[in-house]
């Protein structure tokens, strides 16, 4: 499969071509480097970083490069021989689990002291190892300072915040049927403030906010825009604006969740020693130093690298030793599909309705607050029906299986009705249509 290039590394490529059609002679060290094959999906940006200094460090190494997406990171692995890749290095934690279930990976052949493989309630390393984290990506929320001093409003520093009715009309989120990280970005409340508390302060928050679909960097883009004064999202976006000039900040919520990179060594990998280098290097302390650079800004996995970071550069894991991120991702990856779907039904489809409801509860005399508040803010469902096995196996396998769709669709209608007949019920307390 033909490797696809960026247009420096083509030049590149092209130049050192005409150097060795002219007859040019390398110097000795060059003549006997050995290719690392890397494949990614990080740009350019952070790739070239990375590259100089692996390079400067392990000078018998010459880093080559692969990019793929996620979605097309497997079809390549599954190539004879691997597709010659030494190395998997992205952000995509269901690919490194596929990989791990076929024996598409080595045992990583490095030391892993010195990083604690997780980060309050969750697990970022493979508990067997085959893989690790390389950096975490943080859920919070993009901000435009401008935007909100102009409107006289604060800026949030947590999920509460949100709900409060001066941020009516400033805020948006991610659908989290059509964005793919804003499932994690749902259930971080549920978790952190409890099931029933935690749907309750979804429903205000989402009677303070519009819905973007597909297209993560799209919050980043409207908050930059100043179209609405808070986005919730995942720090690469915003990061990746703010390294491009939007005036932007992040806020990490106390609870907040973490999305994980990885790197692990392909089993087939046909340079073990300069796979283990690379790794090596990766998770070393001048390597995850890289990743606070102001074009890339992630966080590191290294605990020990935060103390030489700028001040006020944010630090997962010193929040979650005060009981910050307390976060279960292995709970949360099993359900994170049916809880979407339940959100998109209680909340996306008739956020206009609960909207109009919500501003007149916020309206009401205390008698009918108590009794259209509830009626606004329970569950779609019982926690155990979305922690069910095989509630989870009908999401996970409906667009393949007719009878899991149909288990799955069932269920959403069952979520949508229960929901329509309690804010029926609320719109006869509290009067309108």
């Amino acid at each position: 499969m033909a490797q696809r290039l960026q247009p420096a590394r083509r030049a590149f490529i092209r130049q050192a071509g005409a150097l060795a059609a002219a007859g040019a002679s390398a110097p000795l060290w060059a003549a006997t480097r050995r290719d690392v094959v890397v494949l990614t999906a990080y740009p350019d940006a952070v790739v070239s970083r990375f590259e100089a200094a692996f390079e400067k460090a392990w000078p018998r190494y010459r880093l080559r490069v692969v990019w793929r997406m996620p979605h097309d990171a497997l079809p390549y692995l599954r190539q004879p021989g691997q597709g010659g890749v030494d190395v998997y290095w992205s952000a995509s934690p269901r690919t490194y689990v596929q990989l791990k279930a076929e024996k598409a990976l080595r045992k990583l052949p490095v030391g892993l002291a010195g990083l604690p493989g997780r980060v309050g309630g969750s697990v970022i390393d493979d508990p067997d190892g085959y893989f690790a984290a390389s950096e975490v990506a943080g859920y919070g929320f993009a901000v435009n300072p401008a935007y909100l001093a102009r409107e006289g409003l604060p800026v949030p520093a947590d999920w509460t915040d949100l709900a409060r009715p001066a941020f009516a009309g400033h805020l948006l989120v991610p659908d989290p049927v059509e964005v793919g990280f804003a499932p994690v970005l749902v259930d971080i409340p549920l978790q952190a403030y409890g099931w029933d508390k935690g749907w309750a302060l979804w429903s205000a928050i989402v009677a303070n906010a519009r819905f973007v679909g597909r297209g993560g960097n799209f919050v980043s883009d409207e908050i930059d825009g100043g179209r609405s004064g808070v986005g919730l999202s995942i720090d690469f976006f915003v990061a990746a604006a703010i390294a491009n000039g939007a005036p932007l900040d992040f806020v990490y919520p106390r609870q907040g969740g973490v999305n994980p990179a990885h790197v692990a060594v392909m089993a087939g990998s046909p340079n073990p020693a300069g796979a283990k280098a690379f790794v090596e290097f990766i998770l070393s302390e001048g390597g995850q130093r890289i990743l606070a650079h102001p074009d890339i800004r992630k966080l590191p996995v290294r605990p020990s690298v935060y103390a030489g970071l700028p001040s006020g550069y944010h630090n997962p894991f010193a929040v979650a030793e005060q009981g910050g991120y307390r976060y279960d991702n292995g709970r949360g990856r099993g359900r994170a599909a049916p809880v979407a779907a339940a959100f998109g039904q209680v909340f996306v489809q008739p956020r206009e309705r609960l909207a109009g409801l919500w501003r007149r509860l916020r309206a009401a005399d205390t008698a009918t607050w108590s009794k259209a508040w509830p009626l606004l803010t329970a569950p779609p469902c019982a926690e155990a029906e979305v922690d069910d096995a095989a509630v989870q196996q009908a999401f996970f396998a409906r667009r393949d299986d007719p009878a899991a769709e149909a288990r799955a669709r069932a269920l959403e209608l069952d979520w949508a009705a229960r929901a329509q007949a309690r804010y029926a019920r609320a719109e006869a307390l509290l009067g309108g249509a």
